[in-house]
């Protein structure tokens, strides 16, 4: 009803100039003038039709000016209407679609992932509704043509099924919100910050600077894990030490390579811990916590070598694979001197 209003209080002006520019006071209604101009211009399609046939060169040109001017004469009320009527509505359009953009931006729990949505959808819609409004002014039937759109777009659906399913699952992740645009998150082989959320894919910046577009649907059906969601985070570094050595010793030594580090929380604290007994190894566990997910691949390098000075400076040995060899009743080494020099 309100779009109706604004419409007819619009039309007020351009309905003074279609009444110095029509010769009658009376003006014919939307659809006559439709019909009258497709009429016409049947006719005239007829006529220079047959002067074409006839080689007169001069009466089809006089033809076409005169049709022109006519032409120009019948639609211009309704082009400036239309004209005025569009250009009142885009104004109001952009007024209002800033007015939701900033409200969006204030609310504190939408995600920036649903605001671009939001946004994006109410762009097309506005310029939709203006199009049509334009359209109706202009004499066109705007119920046959919304009623065209309906009977193509379902044909389109059924052509373009994985563009819709993607459009749902993005739709569910701004219900769901399983990551927010700017988190930290992996995805199958995929490990990096969501950058956008639109209505057919979700953009995540890799470590290594690159954009991997994954369609939405890719990322509602398969495991996602968000490293942002439950801050701090904690960063496990491996490291192995020979069987021999003392753990309370090394788990001491390790520790100290934590000391001093800003990045690091201290509660809940960084701690050793031994994980598994391998055949040549120890396995051990350094388990720090940080709140910027950001830095957990650069962290985990970083301690992984400083494990390894650390270690090597306590003269604490760090194995490699290796296997002993047990012979029994080996008679025919008997007599043999076996040495490093092989001799």
């Amino acid at each position: 009803m309100i779009p109706g209003i604004v419409v007819r209080a619009l039309q007020t002006p351009v309905d003074a100039i279609v009444g110095q520019v029509q010769d009658t006071a009376a003006s014919p209604t939307a659809a006559d003038t439709a019909t009258d101009v497709f009429s016409t211009l049947g006719d005239e399609v007829s006529s220079a039709g047959r002067l074409l046939f006839e080689g007169d060169w001069g009466g089809l040109l006089a033809l076409l000016a005169d049709g022109f001017v006519r032409a120009t004469a019948s639609m211009l009320p309704r082009l400036l209407s239309a004209t005025f009527v569009a250009v009142a509505l885009y104004v109001l359009y952009r007024i209002a679609l800033g007015a939701v953009d900033r409200l969006l931006k204030r609310g504190r729990r939408v995600s920036r992932g649903a605001h671009t949505m939001v946004v994006k959808t109410l762009r097309v819609l506005g310029i939709g509704f203006i199009a049509l409004v334009a359209l109706s002014q202009l004499g066109l039937n705007v119920s046959a043509v919304i009623a065209g759109l309906g009977i193509a777009g379902l044909a389109v659906g059924f052509a373009a099924q994985e563009s819709l399913a993607n459009f749902i699952a993005g739709v569910t992740i701004l219900l769901d919100r399983p990551f927010q645009v700017g988190d930290w998150v992996k995805v199958g082989e995929t490990d990096g910050r969501v950058r956008d959320l639109s209505l057919r894919s979700t953009r995540i910046e890799t470590r290594n600077r690159e954009v991997v577009v994954i369609p939405n649907e890719q990322m509602v059906n398969q495991a996602v894990i968000n490293q942002s969601a439950h801050l701090p985070l904690r960063v496990d570094i491996p490291f192995g030490v020979a069987y021999k050595e003392d753990i309370d010793e090394t788990r001491k030594v390790v520790l100290g390579t934590v000391r001093g580090d800003d990045r690091l929380e201290a509660d809940p604290g960084s701690d050793v811990v031994v994980t598994a007994l391998n055949n040549s190894s120890v396995d051990m566990l350094l388990r720090v916590h940080i709140r910027d997910a950001s830095l957990a691949v650069p962290l985990r390098f970083e301690y992984t070598e400083k494990i390894r000075k650390a270690l090597g400076k306590a003269d604490i040995e760090i194995p490699f694979p290796h296997l002993q060899l047990f012979i029994d009743e080996a008679k025919g080494l008997e007599g043999l001197r076996l040495g490093r020099d092989g001799g």
